[in-house]
């Protein structure tokens, strides 16, 4: 890893903050209101695919849904999950803002690049009002494309010449990995990796001040 980076880059969910309370209820919510789903997911559920693409998240939590209800099921969730992160938001973790105000005190540009759909990361903002310390963010709804790709676009398009990720899952690093970018792994979100997986890691936000 450099000695010195320019930018740090922040995973959203299990990350910043944690939201998995209220999406869950969004799920439910959804579930309820159709005839093709028989069952409820739980918060365990929900926080262990937290953070992964789409895709992989119906198929995990909804592995008996019909094909042709895929796209239809979709929509009626991220519509209630939205509404419950504009609605309810969810918990930043401990010593967010005073990390944001170290990093960007020390000269550091601060970006987030998350899994989510359009809107999600401006709900965190608006609950945290913790905006104005980010030059931009890029999300999974915006143009469809893998975290990899946001993040380099980030890259590309804020000229960063010495960015970092900081995340809390295996999907997190390998996409930091294919955007050529190092990788910091946060060990209180909701993944789990070895230290030989991914030996740069903080258990606190706060430990962000000692590394970088």
């Amino acid at each position: 890893m450099p000695v010195q980076f320019d930018s740090v880059i922040f995973d959203l969910d299990g990350t910043l903050w944690d939201a998995s309370v209220a999406i869950t209820k969004a799920f439910q919510t959804a579930s309820s209101s159709v005839d093709y789903i028989d069952h409820d997911v739980t918060l365990a559920q929900v926080q262990a695919v937290t953070g992964q693409p789409y895709t992989v998240v119906y198929e995990r939590l909804f592995p008996n849904l019909p094909a042709e209800k895929f796209d239809e099921y979709r929509t009626l969730c991220a519509r209630h999950e939205l509404a419950a992160a504009v609605e309810h938001g969810g918990a930043s973790y401990p010593g967010l803002e005073t990390t944001l105000r170290y990093l960007l005190n020390q000269g550091y540009r601060l970006f987030i690049v998350s899994n989510c759909q359009r809107g999600y990361v401006e709900a965190f903002f608006e609950h945290t009002g913790l905006e104005r310390y980010f030059e931009g963010h890029q999300c999974f709804g915006t143009k469809l494309l893998p975290k990899s790709e946001n993040i380099r676009e980030i890259v590309a398009e804020f000229g960063l010449q010495a960015p970092v990720y900081v995340g809390d899952t295996l999907g997190d690093l390998t996409a930091s990995q294919a955007a050529g970018v190092p990788f910091i792994f946060a060990t209180y979100g909701f993944g789990q990796l070895n230290e030989a997986e991914a030996p740069v890691r903080i258990d606190h936000l706060g430990d962000l001040e000692r590394l970088l």
